[in-house]
């Protein structure tokens, strides 16, 4: 049984799913990232306005085309804008 995309969220992406990972299934072959972004948006719709600023990163590489392919085992996480001082 393929392993689950193991997605991590950060700072408000984490404040509107409620938690800082999530295990999520895909199918053998992988989805687009764009799609993969999608689901999740419909499963949390808090998350949605912060998935359309944040950066996607798989593997620890920003995902520049959205049709990049995240299979399953991948790490894919969801860094929305930072702030600070």
């Amino acid at each position: 049984m393929p392993r689950p995309v193991r997605v991590l969220l950060f700072a408000t992406a984490r404040t509107a799913v409620g938690k800082s990972e999530l295990a999520w299934n895909v199918p053998p072959a992988g989805i687009p990232a764009s799609a993969l972004a999608e689901e999740l948006a419909r499963a949390y719709p808090k998350l949605a306005p912060t998935l359309r600023v944040s950066r996607l990163v798989r593997n620890g590489h920003p995902i520049e085309r959205p049709n990049l392919r995240v299979r399953p085992g991948d790490e894919f996480a969801i860094h929305p804008p930072y702030g600070g001082g």
